[in-house]
């Protein structure tokens, strides 16, 4: 079916060529966008002055020697009147456009006598010739694997997806506004790696042949923003996309961009209050207000948010202290859940799989979640007050983790020891487990000033718009498909 009408439209492609015309000319003519058009319709059709206008068809009214044209650009839409009359090459258009051609037309503003604002057509002139039928806006694109496959579509015909990577653009808009008006420095570093740090992920790994090294795609923002920080620096962040290969679900993907932040001579509870006081600005300009919706429950951002104890919430839970329970004693409680420990997991990883099945999920409001045990963050201080703990927190609403900061580790002296057990962990298998980076311990040896971090990823805006995180990709990984497979499907 596809492609016999793709056929026809070669055909019509065709008959504009042999009429000695562009089908795909380089230039444009445009005096309005259909949007102005609209806004100052009664002023511009008053005038009775030639617009130029150009957009996509969307729909075609054949009525005989008269047809009616809906043409749409980003801005808005408007009818288009197309006459045998007004027209002199009226039959080459009647035969050759479709939905979904570009085109170019020139005319007078008028209303028709339904009072519809319309441009009555003295000249038509094709942009771009459309192939392939655009699906209807009531039926969309049904396949979901294609839908995602073939998003241009979606957001073409679908209003509530484009508009959604509107308040995406916001999204980040305000974070950016957040920071620079509070005197950050936005500054860009290196997507290829030598180690990978700051996160416990599993690396892409490439190659470079003009120096033949391999190198990795960064995992996290982490480490050369703190370089910075000892480079003198006192107030940077970035966004910026980071790669991780590991699982795809509703809350993970193997690329997405990312915002971290780092804050020199402030420690994380000024980091706390600065997040509640900036999530509730983003929350606000994305969506309008504090209140959103995800699976079918109401999220309330605007409230305090409560602070809550990792370990004190992990013992009342599980009925185990994490900070005294052993290896064994932990891998044996994962079993008893039914978690399926990794062998090569370590008493850290154990931990966090433990709490992430048994607590995490309980936490629907917002809230900061506090001082972890400290084998599950090799890069945060040890807490001033139990040094079995570190100085971390993270958000979590919807039972998810949204965000994550701590009193960064300015020790390099424990920062190596850290390392080195992270070293341990990858030699028993643990492909997720931290690199000793050398290069960064060396930054730390000359000095870092106590710095409050902190990251946040799209995970966020997924959860504002109550969708899986692939959802908010324009153009998320697919399994690659033969050319052509997909056709039948539209």
């Amino acid at each position: 079916m596809i492609d016999a009408l793709r056929e026809e439209r070669l055909k019509k492609l065709a008959r504009v060529k042999d009429a000695g015309l562009l089908a795909y000319p380089a230039d444009c003519k445009r005096t309005h966008t259909l949007g102005e058009v609209r806004k100052d319709f009664a002023k511009l059709s008053k005038a009775k002055k030639r617009v130029f206008l150009a957009g996509r068809i969307w729909s075609i009214r054949d009525q005989g020697n008269i047809i009616f044209l809906d043409i749409r650009d980003e801005s808005g839409s408007l009818q288009g009147v197309l006459t045998k009359k007004n027209v002199k090459d009226f039959p080459l258009w009647k035969n050759s456009l479709d939905r979904g051609d570009f085109i170019q037309i020139s005319g007078i503003l008028f209303k028709t006598k339904k009072g519809e604002e319309s441009v009555e057509i003295k000249e038509v002139r094709l942009l771009s010739k459309a192939l392939l039928p655009i699906p209807s806006e009531w039926y969309g694109v049904e396949d979901d694997e294609l839908r995602l496959r073939r998003r241009y579509l979606e957001i073409l015909t679908d209003k509530t997806v484009s508009d959604m990577f509107r308040k995406k653009a916001a999204f980040w808009a305000a974070f950016r506004e957040t920071f620079l008006n509070d005197g950050f420095l936005e500054v860009e570093t290196p997507i290829f790696e030598s180690i990978p740090g700051g996160a416990e992920a599993e690396p892409f790994k490439t190659h470079l042949n003009a120096l033949d090294i391999d190198l990795y795609l960064r995992i996290s923002l982490e480490l050369p923003l703190k370089k910075l920080i000892v480079a003198g620096y006192e107030k940077v962040f970035e966004i910026g996309r980071i790669f991780r290969n590991e699982g795809m679900d509703k809350e993970h993907l193997q690329d997405y961009t990312q915002l971290e932040f780092y804050w020199a001579f402030h420690e994380y509870e000024d980091l706390m209050k600065f997040i509640e006081k900036t999530y509730k600005f983003v929350i606000k300009k994305t969506t309008g207000g504090l209140k959103t919706v995800y699976e079918g429950k109401k999220i309330d951002w605007g409230k305090k948010w409560k602070k809550v104890d990792y370990v004190e919430s992990f013992k009342k839970a599980v009925k185990l202290d994490p900070l005294s329970a052993s290896e064994e004693e932990l891998r044996k409680k994962a079993i008893e859940l039914k978690l399926n420990p990794e062998r090569h997991m370590g008493k850290g990883r154990l931990i966090d799989l433990i709490f992430k099945k048994t607590v995490r999920p309980t936490l629907f409001d917002p809230c900061f979640l506090v001082d972890p045990p400290v084998e599950i963050e090799p890069l945060a201080k040890r807490h001033r007050k139990d040094p079995r703990r570190v100085e971390r927190f993270q958000v979590l609403a919807a039972g998810t983790e949204l965000g994550k900061g701590f009193s960064e580790l300015n020790d390099p002296l424990d920062q190596r020891a850290r390392f080195e057990e992270q070293m341990g962990l990858r030699e028993a298998g643990d492909a997720e487990a931290q690199m000793l980076d050398e290069e960064f311990i060396t930054a730390l040896e000359y000095g870092m000033p106590p710095t409050a971090g902190f990251g946040i990823s799209e995970r966020l805006f997924a959860v504002l718009m109550d969708k899986p995180i692939r959802e908010i990709l324009f153009f998320p990984l697919m399994r690659p498909k033969a050319h052509g497979s997909e056709r039948k499907a539209l």
